[in-house]
Order: C-alpha cells, then structure tokens, then sequence
C-alpha cells in the first residue's frame, strides 16, 4: 500500500513487510519514507490549508457524516485488515471499528460547534464602551502520530477534531500495523480536497523528527511512549504538542467491594487487546482481608479465556503485536517470579503469543509494576487498608486512569481525590473510555486532552476582536 501525499500514491524504493503477528506471514508492504517525502507532505498539507478553510462549517460536517457511512459499509473489512495486522481478537477489532465510527460521528457533530464567546469588556478599568467577542481558528497542519495498539481509533480521535476545526493533517501511521490506517485516508481523501490528508510511512527516527521539528507544522498530537514523548515535546519548539503517553493504571480493590464485579473488571481490563492499553489494569491493590478470595476467583475467570486465531470469533485473547513483545512480557514476568512472586495461572509463551497471566505476592518495587508491563499480565499488590491503597496507587511515575471498588462511597471520595490520575473510575476498572470525555493523565502520562470536544479545544487559536463603541 502506497502513501498519500497531495492525493496521489506515492512510493519509495525502500519497503517495509508488515507481518501478521499471529502467523509470522506478509499481509503488504508500505514504503519507507525519507525526509524529502516528509517535506512533500508538509508543502501539500500547507497548500490545502485554504480551501478547506473556505469550506462552511456545514459542509465540512457533512463531508466528515459521509465518511461514517462509507465506514459502516466497510466495517467488516476494516476489522479484518486491524486483525491481520495487529492479531487482536476479530470481535475486539469489530468493537474498535464501532467506536471509531462513533468518534467520527462525534467529530462531524463538533464541526458545527467551533463557538467563540462574546467578553465583557467593562468588567475591566476603561473598558466600558467596548464589545469584544472572540473566534476559535484552525491551528494550520496537524502532524499526528499514532501506535499500534489501537490504531484506527486513535488515529481518528487525532485527526477527525483537526479536521472538523478545519486544520489540514500529516498521519504518521505506526510502523508495525500501518494499514487500516492507511486505508481510512483514502475514504476521508475522497470527500476532501487533495492535500487535506495525508500519510508519511518511515522510521520515527527520520520522518517522525523531521516532522515534530519542521517551522512548517502547526500541531503534534502523539501517542506512545514516555521516551519518545518527551523527545517530541523537547524538539517541538513553539507548537502546540497533545502528549499521550503511559499508564500504569491502578485498580483498588477495598475490603468491602463486591468481588465479583471486581474481578469482572480485572478480566475486561487487564486482558484487553493482550494487555496492551494504555489505560488497562496494570497493577491491581487488593486488601489483605479479601485478597485470597479475590485470588481465586479470578484464576477461574482467566482460565476461560480462549487464545487462538485472531480471526476466529471464539478467539478472546490474541496475539501481541510481534514475538519480541511477548519476550519482553515474558522476561518481566519471570523476573518478578525471581524476586518472590507467585504465578497462579497462564505465564507461558509461544511465539507472539504469551498466555493471560495472575500472579500473586507482588511488591511494589519489582519491575513488574514499576514499569508499565505491555501484555495479558494481573499482577496482585496486597494492602492493609485504604490509606496503604492510596499510597501504592500513587506510587509511580504515570497518572492516566484509575479504578476503585468499594461499597463505601466515603472510601470511594477519598480515593477518588486523592489518587493521582487523570480519570478516576468508582466500582470500575481504569479500562473504560467514551469517545467524548476527556482523556489524558497527569504526571507523565502526557499533557493535553483527547476526546473531540477537547480534542478541538487544543487544535484551535483563540482570537479576540474588540469594537470600541464610544
């Protein structure tokens, strides 16, 4: 599959195999851009700027409704690609392909609601006599880059909002499952004019920092890695930068919880895409009073899940997204086993797979937790209490999402002001979203909010225009 530049294909003699993680087979080849090809994007995407910024508001809503049809005709499709690519459970790939028609439906709704706000000048010294009003405008070129993990949807909580608030957009696809998202260009490409999309294939190192450092571009928005988010916000200059990075999500489980439903949440949110969310169940703080029962029950719940092929709808638990990253999972795991830590179900490997995982006995200043563990792993953190949760919840670098199980709601207040994250989620697990509220972590879990409303908030310019009425 080729890349789109100012709406023509465009190719490079270098290619790039994208392998399906489940059988090790090539499903495409993508070029491997160079810096000249990130230049050509940048030129295309600034040239189209003014003819979609002449486009009304209306029309660039409908133009963005139109896309959500021809996604929903596509769906299937769409979700197979997404499988193939990232080995995710079909049924996971089909939910990803709802709630990405569902963000661009959210974003075509949102391009009619770009308000501005009328400011009341005489609440100020000398300013009775003057109106002033102000106007939210485009920000110019949006560079986003995006992961593998869920790569559609993130893609388009990116660059749907930058369009619908009339900004042109350089997609970075990620390397390892570039794709879908490649596919989803060509049917926003036929509703825009030619340069308003388009798609850089390449190495981060080369394209990604041409791109983030280019005097030329407007906006990054960037999900990924701490390290490679940092770099970006370092390199970035004066542009506006949207960060979303790690977690290492907590989910307190309080004496008084009702275990089941706890448990529920574990599997749901530890399992999840193989564990590879952001804002899964990374770490999970039981107290001591319940945390053999809690153990227990959730073994049984894991061993029903079913790994197997991806494209098989009894398939629960696919594939990560390559071999060297179930090793990874694998040598982090064993190396908390090492350190005193008990496995109680799964915590074996065969190739990109690696089996959903309980283990026990967890302290908190083994990597395991330290670090955010990229895979289908639920690691048991035992407390004494509620103040003894907190401060293990707290304990780590990320603040992204955050899940606690109680039935008291004094508890419940108390950790949800005093954890430090940027969602905190009562008698739920960190690994719930809707495509419409706020999403972004504190410390360093990045900076700026996603979800399309504030997505537009951070993709636009405030001007304000004063009438002295005198």
């Amino acid at each position: 599959m080729d890349m789109l530049i100012g709406g023509k294909h465009v190719s490079s003699e270098d290619k790039e195999d994208v392998i399906n993680p489940y059988n090790g087979e090539v499903i495409d080849t993508v070029p491997i851009a160079h810096r000249q090809t990130a230049e050509l994007a940048i030129q295309e995407a600034n040239n189209a700027k003014e003819s979609l910024q002449e486009m009304s508001a209306f029309k660039v809503s409908n133009k963005l409704f139109n896309v959500v049809e021809k996604l929903k005709s596509s769906r299937e499709d769409f979700a197979k690609l997404l499988t193939l690519e990232v080995g995710k459970p079909i049924n996971e790939s089909l939910v990803e392909l709802d709630r990405s028609i569902e963000t661009l439906k959210l974003a075509a709704e949102e391009a009619k609601r770009i308000y501005g706000e009328s400011v009341p000048l005489d609440a100020g010294l000398n300013g009775k006599g003057f109106f002033a009003f102000t106007q939210r405008l485009p920000l110019g070129v949006v560079v986003a880059i995006t992961p593998f993990n869920y790569p559609l949807n993130l893609t388009i909580h990116k660059i749907a909002p930058a369009i619908a608030c009339k900004n042109t957009v350089i997609i970075k696809p990620p390397t390892e499952a570039p794709l879908t998202v490649m596919k989803f260009a060509e049917l926003l490409n036929e509703e825009f004019p030619d340069g308003v999309v388009n798609t850089v294939t390449g190495y981060g190192s080369e394209v990604g920092d041409y791109l983030v450092t280019s005097a030329d571009v407007n906006k990054i928005s960037f999900t990924g890695s701490v390290t490679t988010g940092m770099m970006i916000s370092q390199k970035a200059g004066m542009k506006k930068v949207t960060l979303e990075l790690g977690g290492n999500d907590p989910m307190v489980v309080l004496k008084d919880a009702d275990i089941d439903k706890a448990v529920k949440g574990v599997i749901n949110g530890a399992f999840l895409n193989a564990g590879q969310v952001c804002m899964g169940v990374k770490r999970i703080i039981v107290d001591g009073e319940i945390a053999d029962e809690f153990a227990q029950k959730l073994v049984v719940e894991t061993e029903k899940l079913v790994m197997g092929n991806p494209l098989d709808s009894k398939t629960t638990l696919g594939t990560l997204i390559s071999e060297k990253a179930a090793k990874q999972v694998e040598e982090t795991v064993s190396n908390a086993v090492e350190s005193g830590a008990k496995i109680l179900t799964g915590g074996a490997r065969n190739g990109a797979f690696y089996e959903a995982t309980v283990i026990d006995n967890v302290t908190a200043d083994m990597d395991l937790v330290i670090n955010e563990t990229f895979g289908p792993v639920a690691p048991i953190i035992r407390v004494n209490g509620v103040d003894e949760a907190i401060k293990v919840a707290n304990d780590t670098e990320y603040g992204l999402q955050a899940g606690v199980f109680t039935a008291d709601y004094a508890n419940a207040m108390r950790c949800a002001n005093e954890i430090e994250a940027g969602t905190v989620f009562i008698n739920k697990q960190s690994t719930f979203r809707t495509d419409n509220m706020p999403f972004g972590g504190f410390k360093n879990s990045g900076v700026g909010k996603e979800g399309i409303k504030y997505a537009v908030e951070e993709m636009t310019k405030t001007k304000l225009i004063g009438l002295n009425l005198r």
